[in-house]
Parts: structure tokens; sequence; C-alpha cells
């Protein structure tokens, strides 16, 4: 049956400073039976997001180790980016891969929150499957007001932390972590500088929608005083309109379940939505490693003839039908996690 493989991919507040990262991931490699799959440094929204995989206590250590030294080094009443976030280490959530499971991971998570709240004094949130109150099983209902309205959700009851002190503290800020299922951050760039046009599109596709406004451009609610929302195209997936730099405007997303909603799906869907507003799309990018089957999924509704054709093939048509080169040169063998496990 083999050892259970876990996933863990913490998202720090730094994407500029490289010997900040270096000495995060310095933390990471020093671990045994912990493998650092991939490192994404973004200077825009000054965030770096690593994927690494091993064993679970192996992987509970790293993420610690890592933890204690983005807190010492990153100062979150100096942060600027255009990426949402809360604490210097942001998010870290536990990924069952082979033999393992959900609860494997929601208990992770768990002893993750309770050793850094202990050892380091900051306040930390449960979400998704970690979440022990409905309101936070969604990372952006925590993340709401971000790191500038933490001070005054810290001070509300309703939202104590479910480890460490309800206390604002302006260097390391807050962290969330949770058990979840692969999530895959995928941005798609298109051809304006118009955010929100990017953020039309979002609203369109993501499984929130949009609210729904008169015609003064009130707030619609219903009977229950509840707002009314005009759910969007798919399930299972958030989005968001970013700026990739200062000529490019980029939908920003997670699909939360691939096998729900596909990469080609969206990248179809913006392609369409694009067109009705009078723009294209110029190039996808993904954001740290993406599971075989989602490429698999994206390279056979691309692929003319699929059945004859073999894997390297069918990958290649999901690389070029996504647009995953149209910013640089996409190395399928570190981007997939399956092929960067056996280092293929």
């Amino acid at each position: 049956m083999g050892e259970p493989l876990i996933e863990c991919v913490p998202n720090f507040s730094e994407g500029r400073d490289k010997d900040v990262i270096d000495a995060i991931i310095n933390s990471i490699t020093s671990v045994d039976g912990v493998s650092l799959l991939d490192v994404d440094m973004g200077a825009d929204f000054n965030r770096t997001v690593v994927t690494m995989v091993g064993g679970p206590e192996a992987v509970l250590e790293a993420a610690i180790k890592s933890t204690g030294v983005a807190l010492e080094l990153i100062d979150m009443s100096k942060h600027t980016g255009e990426h949402a976030r809360m604490g210097a280490i942001d998010v870290v959530p536990f990924i069952p891969l082979s033999n393992s499971s959900m609860g494997e991971c929601i208990d992770l998570s768990e002893r993750y929150a309770k050793a850094v709240s202990e050892n380091y004094g900051i306040p930390i949130f449960l979400y998704a499957e970690s979440a022990r109150n409905e309101r936070r099983v969604k990372l952006p209902d925590i993340r709401k007001g971000e790191y500038e309205a933490l001070k005054e959700k810290l001070s509300d009851p309703e939202w104590e932390p479910d480890f460490g002190p309800s206390e604002f503290l302006p260097r390391s800020g807050a962290t969330a972590t949770g058990a979840r299922q692969i999530l895959i951050a995928y941005n798609v760039n298109l051809s304006t500088h118009d955010k929100s046009l990017a953020n039309e599109i979002a609203g369109k596709i993501r499984t929130s929608g949009v609210i729904k406004r008169d015609d003064q451009g009130n707030k619609l609610v219903d009977s229950n005083g509840i707002t009314i929302r005009e759910p969007g195209k798919f399930k299972a997936l958030q989005a968001a309109g970013w700026m990739y730099d200062e000529d490019t405007a980029q939908v920003s997303m997670n699909l939360l379940d691939h096998t729900i909603t596909g990469l080609h799906d969206v990248t179809d869907a913006i392609r369409s939505e694009a067109s009705k507003l009078g723009l294209t799309v110029t190039a996808s990018e993904l954001v740290g490693l993406v599971p075989m089957q989602a490429m698999i999924q994206a390279g056979i509704h691309y692929c003319p003839d699929s059945e004859e054709a073999n894997e390297n093939n069918i990958l290649q048509h999901a690389v070029d039908g996504l647009g995953l080169e149209g910013l640089h040169e996409f190395d399928i063998g570190s981007s997939i996690i399956e092929l960067a496990i056996r280092g293929d």
C-alpha cells in the first residue's frame, strides 16, 4: 500500500525579498522526508506559494518550522500587495494524497494550529474541512476585510480564533489552517488593463455569482433581509479580478474540485465572456502544481483525436489549449504533482 503522502501548500506574505523566501525554504528542506515541489514568488501579489509533500509528521514539522521563520522575518505592518491576505503566513492547508485521508489532514491542521499558537502566540482560524464553525468554512469569509480589518474582527466575540489569543498583532497578523481537497490556483490574463472588466467576467463564472441590484444600484434583499445573488456559471469555483501587472488584468481563480469544474471549462468560458467585451485571452498561468487528472481532462478536451494520442501528446494539447506558455515556458515534468514526485 505504501507510506501515506500529504501535500502542504503554505502561502507566505512576501514575494519580493528573495533572501526572506530562501530562509523559509531552507527551513523546509532541512526536514528529512519532505520534498519541495514548487516555490512560486509573485512580486505584484507580494506573496509566495510553496508546495511540499511528504509523510504526515515530516510535513507537519516543516510547516511549523517555516512558520517560525516567516514570523521572524515578515512584518505585516509594512506589507502591500494585490492578493487578499491577513497574516505573515497567511494560510496553511493540508491535503491528502496517496494512502492518506481527510481525517488525517484535519488532525494535522489542528496540531499545527495548537503548536504555532502556543509557540508564537498568534491567532489561528480553522477553515475548510477543519472548520468548527460554518462561517469559517470558506477562506474568503475569514479573510474578509483582510489585514486592515483584523483588529476590529478580533474584538468581535463571534470571531474568537480557534487557537491563540483574540489579540491583534501588527507584525504577524493572523493565520488560517485547515484540511481540503486539492485546489488548483489558476489565472487567465486578458488584453486589458481594466480590472473592472476582469471582475465582471469573474462574477459571471464563479459559484457565488454577483449581487443583484435595482436600477439605482442598490442591493436587493429578500424578505429576511438577506442579499439576493445571481449565481455564476460554475460550481466549486472562486474567482475575482486582479492585476497581473500594471498593463494586464486577469481573472484569478481557485478551482475547488477539478472533477466538477475543470481547467478547460473555465478557460473556454472566459474566452467567450472576454469576446463579448471586445477582449481576448492572452495567456494563463498555474500557481503551484496541478494534479495529472486535471491536465489529462483538459488535454482530452483540446485534443482532436485523444483516443489515438499518448499521454505526452494529451498533456501538450492541454498546455497549448489552456495557453500555459503565453507568459513563459511551461515545464510539464515539474508542474504536475505526480511527475514532480517521481522526478520525471
